[in-house]
């Protein structure tokens, strides 16, 4: 069965000096508020949509590492996940840096590199991001 999220952004002026916010609908849980400098500069309390998609990718590429793994019989204990999505001004999104440390009993540090690495390829988010240079580091602890 499909399911389907959805969010909304109501902006208001032009993109310099504008602002808006963007409200996850599908879950209630907030509101937030969103502008050009929190995109381009400093956060200064706002978020933009690069952390909103460096958070999709981080609980997306977690859950598909975790399931890889104990789908091979080695279930995590852990698994702590940073997505850091870089964004240029007048260039776009330019990469995304996944950093992951994961607690897997039983799994040398090959097995747990493989198996990163197949969950960088399939979590839907990186399927979704397709054309964004992607890249790992993957630490067994």
């Amino acid at each position: 069965m499909a399911t389907t999220r959805k969010a909304t952004t109501h902006w208001e002026g032009n993109l310099l000096e504008g602002k808006g916010t963007v409200a996850l609908e599908s879950s209630g849980i907030g509101a937030y508020d969103v502008s050009w400098p929190s995109r381009a500069e400093e956060a200064n309390g706002k978020t933009s949509p690069e952390e909103l998609i460096a958070a999709a990718h981080s609980s997306c590429y977690s859950m598909a590492l975790s399931h890889g793994l104990a789908k091979a019989g080695t279930p995590p204990q852990t698994v702590d996940t940073t997505a850091e999505v870089t964004f240029k001004p007048g260039t776009g999104i330019t990469g995304i840096h996944l950093t992951v440390n994961a607690v897997v009993p039983g799994l040398d540090a090959d097995g747990f590199a493989a198996a990163a690495e197949d969950a960088k390829k399939n979590c839907p988010v990186s399927q979704a991001l397709t054309g964004t240079e992607i890249t790992l580091t993957a630490n067994l602890g």
